[in-house]
């Protein structure tokens, strides 16, 4: 079985524009993030995807593997997608690109999904976290995931999900983390698959793969990731590291 790693980078950015190339202890953030998903030892090749001439020479100036974006796309599975198709792989790992403190155990157990799926019954894994603070359950930046007794993803929301009519019922909440693994087939089928409602209310591309019977199977974990979406990330980060 042959998984990569495929990192999405778009260049222009709604509320820090050109944070990637921002600078993290001496290295862009894109050429971290890149470092260390192959520092994981876990992928048999990884790429950076991106629209932008300045992400691409990044990467192949210091000796990485970068792929120009062709079409424009409006997610990164798009991107992704376009990059892959001819490639000879069976899974592809989405890395985020700014999220350089890259969680190996995370990685580790959506690549242990498929390494274990004998009969080929799945299409994407994906990693969830359980989250207790009421804000956080409030909070519509935090994607919500439920799921079935074998943690195959019931639905994607923004909203509170299940709503808490009854209080005493032991629910437990789970965030989406985004980091996903796709089989290529999957992930081919996505880019040619059109935008249905579901997808276009909430602004969730995993929608999209619910609403045309794709099966996601979720992976608890505990650890938190650290993303650079702000001026203000950036400077924990440098605090971080």
């Amino acid at each position: 079985m042959k998984i990569i790693a495929v990192i999405p980078a778009r260049y222009a950015s709604t509320r820090f524009p050109a944070k990637l190339m921002q600078d993290l202890g001496g290295k862009t953030i894109i050429l971290r993030t890149y470092q260390a998903a192959i520092g994981t030892n876990l992928f048999d090749d990884v790429f950076v995807v991106t629209d932008s001439d300045l992400i691409y020479n990044e990467i192949i100036s210091n000796g990485g593997k970068a792929i120009m974006s062709i079409k424009e796309h409006e997610s990164g599975s798009d991107r992704i997608a376009e990059a892959i198709t001819t490639m000879d792989v069976d899974v592809v790992v989405n890395v985020q690109g700014d999220e350089p403190f890259i969680d190996k155990d995370s990685l580790q157990k959506v690549v242990s999904v498929f390494q274990n799926d004998t009969t080929k019954s799945i299409d994407l894994a994906s990693i969830m976290r359980e989250i207790k603070d009421e804000n956080e359950i409030q909070n519509p930046n935090n994607v919500k995931v439920v799921v079935d007794q074998n943690n195959f993803a019931l639905y994607f929301s923004r909203s509170v999900i299940p709503y808490p009519r009854e209080k005493n019922v032991g629910v437990r909440y789970f965030q989406h983390i985004g980091i996903y693994a796709f089989r290529k087939q999957a992930l081919l089928d996505f880019s040619t698959l059109p935008m249905k409602s579901l997808e276009a209310s909430e602004k969730l591309e995993q929608l999209r793969y619910l609403e045309f019977g794709k099966r996601i199977k979720m992976v608890e974990t505990n650890h938190v990731g650290i993303g650079i979406d702000t001026p203000e990330d950036l400077e924990k980060a440098r605090l971080l590291l």
